[in-house]
């Protein structure tokens, strides 16, 4: 990382810009590559940097239509945990989660991971039975869990109401103390300034069109650039995975849904963890600039508008007015969504397709992001052998015809 004097940083404060060290290449795209990842965001940019990192796949092409990190890495709420129900969820998730405890270190750049736990609330004597299995389930495949009763999170959330008046009491609840939340941003650009580091070409404003083939395999992407050969191609499009499997020629079990996320004014640090409830269907944490920021569950709608609905907006306020009253005369500075890809089993699709050669990782729903390094990294590994890491082969598109699902809907709680 290059590093300024006081006076340096005087100097190049007065440049406007003109002067400082890009991060990444701006570069003309080859004829051929050995693979092409289709999706500049947080997945797609991991996925090119372990490739030449971890496996020595250095001809590589990141393809994005817009900008790096301009998709759903830049319209999530950054929470990271990895307290999932089943093995094949947990061990996945796990596995993201021990990379991020080592992320900024391994890409030399700050991607602010803070591990300030993550509380998910439990309302009903059902809600503990549920939490207690998870927790245990946690602990058997290795992954951090606590059950806490009520007068515990009273003293670990002093401004979350556990009075017994509430419509939805709190019981108790669990806590994966090594969750936490990571800078979105920082992420994408993290992992863009070190892949470029190692010679992979990021390719910007370069729409894919569609898929070349020749007897049943892929060769390369039709853009609006021209066409780009290449040896193998995966894509990680999330909202839009759906439509690329449409111009590769088949159709994936996928609905896109809008998923909404709102922050307010900056306010003194009162919340100092990620704090979950699905009964009351609300999720908050705070920034270290003092936003709360605040998201529920998706749309129920489907649809690609990055907006939403303000019913889903309205209930998702009560529910934080429900939970913390003393927020209840904070104003919302922005709200936004984002299109995600969820799946009938809620788990994601990383797998082989119809077409030879052609890899599609997607269908996160809206547990994308605090997946991103180890997705990256199975998916790197799965491209770059040509067959599926171990941690992946669950999450075969085949499981939608064996009936071999991973029914995750009762651990994801309102955030997947």
């Amino acid at each position: 990382m290059q590093r300024y004097s006081g006076f340096g940083l005087f100097k190049h404060s007065l440049s406007h810009h003109e002067n400082w060290q890009r991060m990444w290449r701006n570069p003309t795209p080859k004829p051929v590559y050995d693979v092409i990842i289709v999706g500049g965001g947080g997945h797609g940019l991991a996925t090119a940097y372990y490739l030449a990192k971890e496996f020595g796949v250095k001809n590589v092409a990141v393809v994005e239509k817009g900008w790096l990190g301009g998709g759903n890495t830049a319209r999530n709420t950054t929470i990271v945990r990895s307290n999932y129900l089943w093995d094949e969820a947990a061990q996945l998730y796990e596995h993201a989660m021990k990379l991020w405890e080592g992320l900024s270190q391994d890409l030399n750049y700050n991607v602010m991971f803070s591990q300030r736990g993550v509380y998910n609330l439990c309302h009903t004597l059902q809600d503990m039975r549920d939490s207690a299995r998870r927790v245990n389930a946690n602990r058997l495949n290795g992954v951090d869990g606590e059950l806490l009763d009520a007068k515990q999170v009273a003293e670990e959330i002093p401004f979350l109401d556990c009075s017994k008046n509430t419509r939805y009491p709190i019981m108790g609840s669990t806590v994966q103390r090594r969750g936490g939340v990571a800078r979105h941003d920082a992420v994408a650009w993290g992992y863009a300034r070190a892949a470029d580091a190692l010679g992979v070409d990021l390719l910007q404003n370069t729409e894919v069109l569609g898929f070349r083939k020749q007897d049943g395999a892929v060769i390369g992407v039709e853009t609006n650039r021209g066409f780009i050969g290449a040896k193998r191609v995966g894509v990680v499009t999330a909202g839009n995975s759906g439509h690329m499997a449409k111009q590769a020629g088949f159709r994936l079990p996928l609905e896109s849904h809008p998923l909404q996320a709102l922050v307010s004014e900056p306010i003194k640090p009162i919340i100092h963890s990620v704090i979950m409830s699905n009964a009351v269907h609300g999720y908050i944490s705070q920034s270290d600039k003092g936003d709360l920021v605040i998201g529920a569950g998706i749309d129920g709608y489907n649809g690609y508008g990055q907006r939403g609905s303000y019913g889903t907006i309205e209930h998702t306020l009560q529910a934080i007015v429900e939970m913390f009253p003393i927020l209840s005369r904070v104003r919302m500075n922005r709200q936004w969504g984002g299109i995600v890809d969820t799946t009938p089993d809620a788990c994601p699709i990383i797998s082989k397709t119809p077409v030879k050669n052609l890899f599609f990782n997607c269908g996160w729903g809206t547990g994308g992001f605090k997946a991103t390094p180890g997705s990256g990294h199975v998916f790197a590994a799965s491209l770059a052998r040509g067959e599926m890491h171990p941690l992946a082969k669950p999450f075969s598109i085949d499981r939608f015809h064996t009936g071999a699902l991973i029914d995750e809907h009762g651990a994801a709680a309102v955030a997947h």
